[in-house]
């Protein structure tokens, strides 16, 4: 590294320190645990950026925000309401009648000719996402089998959480499955079903099944599990130091009940310090060097489009979070399990385990992937749905997919 290198990395490191400091005089303890973690944070996505002004860096992210087209999908909308009175957004993309003799030939060679089963493909997002996630696995099912996507309360177009504003209570697991069951009354209250879920998507799935396991006996025909877990997440490392991680977690919690608290001066400091908040994303979300930026960029926008509070109204569930016997409410249906093998947030290992309680599984694990593996490997994801939705009879013929990016190649199957 050159010397003016050096000092760049040094200069934004400092600047980071100086945004924790601000925060740190404004939300004491909270502000002093930002900083640390925002300080760190900065070393390692420093190098990619100190050659580029922040004013070319706000330029192009306007440029990818106009110019890409991710997230753009739309269907016909619907409202669902929770047992709390919190009103769920979610779409439905029909099957097109007239599509089976006009598919193209790519479409051909991964669903075939024929119409497809009467099923509805039911896909639940991430934490800080919304059903845009799913936007290359939407274009590819599109007008073929009819899915569902919704947003969880308090994301996306859903509502914020009625239990949470009005009484001031931090979300639970089970909630996400209440939440998910109304959808599915509201949505697709009759029919076959396959459930889609990554990372607190698949958790909203796993709780489902815990509370209404008839449900699943009845009418689910297959599941796929992508980046989740169904425990143990008070002990993932995030990738950090164990001293650095030990310290997160004891003082996390109370950081973004501060945080939470303070919401409007904290999302003045998200917008100050974009460039850093950008690198950090980038890092717990991609694992490969090459990815996109219209694809980086598109994912800052979701996780941008979270609040502060709805992070911290969040946050709590996950540590409680623990439904590995309701795993076993699919043992008797086609399931995928796919992981990518650099996910920080929920790693492959939690896949894995999930996989060994599930033998008759399909477990993907895809290298040089990440947390959102959908986006930074489209292929891989598609191709294998496509593959558990032929298993399921929800499509008459599967084959691989191509053109949504990298190679499908580099899937490693459990």
């Amino acid at each position: 590294m050159s010397e003016s290198s050096a000092e760049a990395a040094v200069a934004a490191v400092a600047s980071a320190s100086e945004a924790a400091a601000g925060w740190r005089r404004a939300t004491g303890l909270a502000g002093a645990a930002i900083g640390v973690i925002a300080a760190g944070a900065a070393a390692g996505v420093a190098i990619e950026r100190m050659t580029v002004g922040r004013g070319m860096r706000q330029k192009a992210r306007l440029a990818l925000d106009s110019a890409g087209p991710y997230g753009s999908l739309r269907g016909t909308p619907g409202k669902a309401y929770a047992d709390d009175g919190t009103e769920l957004y979610y779409e439905v993309d029909d099957v097109d009648p007239e599509s089976a003799p006009a598919l193209s030939p790519r479409r051909r060679r991964l669903f075939g000719r024929k119409a497809p089963a009467p099923v509805t493909v039911v896909f639940s997002h991430g934490y800080c996402l919304s059903q845009d996630s799913w936007h290359f696995q939407r274009a590819a099912l599109r007008g073929v089998v009819r899915t569902v996507h919704w947003d969880q309360r308090s994301h996306g177009r859903s509502a914020r959480g009625v239990a949470q504003t009005q009484e001031g209570r931090h979300v639970d697991i089970e909630q996400l499955g209440r939440d998910l069951k109304a959808v599915v009354d509201a949505a697709a209250p009759e029919g076959p079903l396959v459930l889609v879920g990554h990372s607190m998507g698949g958790m909203t799935v796993m709780a489902l099944a815990d509370q209404y396991p008839e449900l699943i006996r009845e009418r689910v025909v297959a599941t796929a599990l992508v980046g989740t877990s169904s425990g143990r997440l008070g002990e993932v490392n995030f990738g950090l130091p164990v001293a650095g991680v030990n310290a997160v977690r004891r003082v996390l919690p109370g950081v973004l009940k501060a945080l939470g608290q303070r919401a409007e001066l904290v999302e003045k400091g998200r917008r100050a310090t974009a460039d850093l908040f950008a690198g950090i994303i980038k890092r717990y979300s991609f694992s490969s060097r090459d990815v996109d930026p219209a694809i980086a960029r598109f994912a800052e926008r979701m996780i941008e489009g979270t609040p502060i509070d709805v992070v911290a109204e969040f946050y709590p569930a996950f540590a409680d979070h623990d439904k590995t016997e309701a795993l076993a409410l699919f043992t008797d249906m086609p399931v995928l399990v796919l992981a990518g093998v650099g996910d920080l947030v929920t790693p492959s290992e939690h896949s894995e385990a999930i996989a060994d309680l599930l033998p008759e599984a399909e477990l993907v694990l895809v290298p040089d992937a990440g947390h959102l593996v959908m986006l930074e490997h489209p292929e891989v994801v598609t191709d294998r749905l496509a593959d558990l939705l032929t298993r399921a009879g929800a499509v008459p013929a599967g084959a691989t997919v191509s053109g949504y990016g990298s190679t499908s190649s580099t899937a490693r199957r459990g």
